[in-house]
């Protein structure tokens, strides 16, 4: 089993989706109709789209095509489904050991849609969030870590980030920032970073004046029990077994 890690830092700044608020199933159905729609495997789409901003993923399938009314379709899809929205294990008592200190959420989601959700996993919304409405690039670019850096007025280098997919770790390391990776949403293997815990119950927080100090225990071999990857494919394949034998399921 990995030793623990000792890590220090001043302020830490939380991805949302699969870092603190499990929304999974709600993500994976949004997608889902998108991908039905344009005759997409479910599982190409997802393992494109998480940690990105909506229109990214819709740009990487279709470039060049105007996504303002699918957009707004998905937004209006997703701010109407609560439905199963929890916090992530360990989330609760993360957010409350920072209270004191500075802390921020940097979402791929608008600001409406990251207020909500918050608020519906029973968590408490930050003086800073970041979403991804308000700046000009989203991750894996570093421009929303080194926003809510700014205004928190802490050092870059003085930034510890929790995040669960491949583009937000590339965004808090493009900042400069310590990254720690959740295996909640992706397995190891897609998320290739040390260290990784499976949420926050890996994680003890404490503070000593102006310093957190965090004791991690990585879970490098481990992943979710199924990945969102793997659930996507699973049902794909059941879908295409049901229309070879002429089922419908």
């Amino acid at each position: 089993m990995p030793g623990l890690l000792h890590l220090t830092c001043k302020a830490i700044l939380f991805d949302m989706d699969g870092t603190l608020v499990d929304s999974t199933p709600i993500v994976e159905r949004a997608w889902g109709w998108w991908a039905v729609r344009h005759n997409l495997p479910l599982e190409a789409v997802l393992a494109f789209s998480h940690g990105r901003p909506t229109l990214a993923t819709m740009e990487h399938f279709f470039p060049a095509r105007d996504h303002a009314e699918e957009l707004a379709e998905m937004e209006r899809y997703e701010e109407a489904q609560l439905d199963g929205i929890a916090a992530i294990p360990g989330a609760a008592q993360a957010v409350q050991a920072v209270q004191n200190h500075p802390w921020a959420i940097v979402t791929s989601a608008w600001r409406s849609l990251a207020q909500t959700r918050v608020v519906a996993a029973g968590l408490p919304l930050p003086k800073v969030l970041v979403p991804v409405d308000e700046i000009r690039q989203g991750k894996p670019h570093p421009e929303g870590f080194l926003r809510a850096a700014a205004q928190l007025g802490i050092a870059p280098a003085d930034c510890l980030v929790f995040e669960d997919t491949r583009p937000g770790i590339d965004a808090g390391l493009n900042a400069g920032m310590q990254v720690v990776g959740l295996l909640t949403t992706v397995p190891a293997n897609h998320l290739r970073h040390h260290p990784l815990i499976r949420d926050f119950r890996d994680v003890n927080i404490q503070s000593e004046g102006e310093v957190l100090k965090l004791t991690v225990m990585p879970s490098e071999g481990s992943g979710p029990q199924r990945s969102c990857l793997e659930r996507a494919a699973s049902d794909s394949q059941r879908a295409d077994s049901s229309r070879a034998s002429g089922r419908s399921e």
